[in-house]
């Protein structure tokens, strides 16, 4: 079930279709409470003592951190625990949603709209949190096709795939990588998605073998992606050249037809 539903989410690399409208993002077993203070872009925290950390979002840069007091301070919101215990830090892993004429609207979709944050991974075992990575996306490509918040600047928007310098500039930074596959390969352990010849300077993405049949499960065949136009996602490092290491097919988007 759940192979089909990402499969869906990604537009299977056999037969790519365009993508479907967004499935509501609704909440699970909620509970209220009252946001006291806004520390970061996804980290809030509550009157009655408990830190929430924003899930399946990234907020590069100060524009969530900047705008999210006025959306949330001192404000009624639900959350849907995701993790059943806090992070190392003391927070708890939920989803947010604010109250508008009885309708739940999910926070974290509000902000990915407003250019405020960009779609990140689901939490490990969130089978809940395709239908809410699926309305990020579709709020991400709205709000970089208007160039709204982050998108407005070089230094955060999409990296092509074929300037390093570039990428290698956001190293330890979460961004988002477009361009087209030029080859694939395996060695050892490691399935390795190259997008340049120089394997030791252009940008590459690593899966490690034995996640591989994840992808495939997916419609997301790392095989089958030699000459597609894709869009990845994850923390940028430095390998040589520079390159990201994709540990769930939620990190790889097909940015095109055949």
């Amino acid at each position: 079930m759940i192979a089909a539903s990402v499969a869906a989410l990604f537009a299977g690399v056999a037969d790519a279709q365009p993508r479907k409208p967004a499935v509501a993002c609704v909440p699970g077993d909620t509970f209220v409470a009252r946001v006291k203070t806004v520390f970061d872009g996804r980290t809030l925290a509550l009157a009655d003592g408990r830190e929430v950390l924003l899930a399946s979002i990234e907020t590069p840069g100060t524009w969530a951190r900047d705008a999210l007091p006025a959306l949330v301070a001192g404000r009624d919101l639900s959350f849907s625990q995701i993790a059943p215990q806090p992070d190392r830090y003391g927070r708890l892993l939920a989803r947010a949603f604010r109250d508008e004429d009885g309708t739940p609207l999910a926070l974290e979709a509000e902000m990915v709209g407003k250019g405020l944050a960009v779609a990140g991974m689901p939490p490990a075992n969130d089978k809940s949190g395709r239908n809410c990575l699926e309305t990020l996306l579709a709020a991400e490509n709205t709000a970089r096709k208007a160039k709204l918040g982050l998108w407005s600047d070089p230094d955060y928007d999409t990296k092509a795939s074929d300037n390093p310098t570039a990428i290698l500039a956001a190293r330890g930074r979460f961004t988002i990588i477009e361009g087209k596959v030029l080859s694939v390969g395996e060695s050892g352990g490691t399935v390795y998605i190259n997008f340049g010849r120089r394997w030791s300077e252009d940008f590459t993405v690593t899966i490690l073998k034995r996640l591989s049949a994840r992808f495939t499960a997916a419609g997301m065949d790392p095989k089958r992606l030699e000459g597609r136009k894709v869009r990845v996602r994850g923390f940028v490092e430095e390998r040589g050249g520079p390159w990201i290491e994709a540990t769930g097919p939620e990190q790889i988007e097909i940015a095109e037809g055949p």
